[in-house]
């Protein structure tokens, strides 16, 4: 596999973690209202905050995202991206100062620590000893 597909496969990866990141603002909250289960699950829960955490860290940290970085490393400068990857990239990488997004981000953050206090994941069930 060439560097412009490997570097197409983790684009599309970075389209999936978003699609992910923003489906449980959205998800969690109306889920809540809803009474959707799903929304209560804990290690679905626990993926989502880590993973806005990650973004937050990374943009408190002044760096772009590990996604971003290999993504550019792998297709170079390459003259012409293909149709999908030009319309795909247009969509996730807008021209604003970084500090847009550092904010951006931090604040994000802060409103999924949030949904974690106000629609708390379900405690973990452990396996019972069979004992009663």
């Amino acid at each position: 596999m060439d560097r412009d597909h490997l570097a197409a496969l983790v684009l599309a990866a970075h389209l999936a973690v978003i699609a992910f990141n923003l489906f449980g603002l959205v998800a969690i909250p109306l889920g809540a209202w809803r009474g959707w289960s799903f929304v209560r699950v804990r290690w679905w829960r626990a993926l989502h905050l880590a993973s806005l955490a990650v973004v937050a860290l990374q943009a408190l940290a002044g760096r772009a995202c590990f996604l971003t970085i290999w993504q550019d490393d792998m297709s170079g400068a390459a003259t012409e991206q293909p149709l999908i990857m030009r319309v795909v990239n247009g969509l996730i990488y807008w021209p604003l100062p970084m500090w847009v997004f550092t904010a951006t981000y931090a604040a994000v953050f802060v409103y999924v620590l949030a949904l974690w206090k106000l629609v708390p994941p379900s405690p973990s069930r452990r396996p019972s000893s069979g004992r009663r």
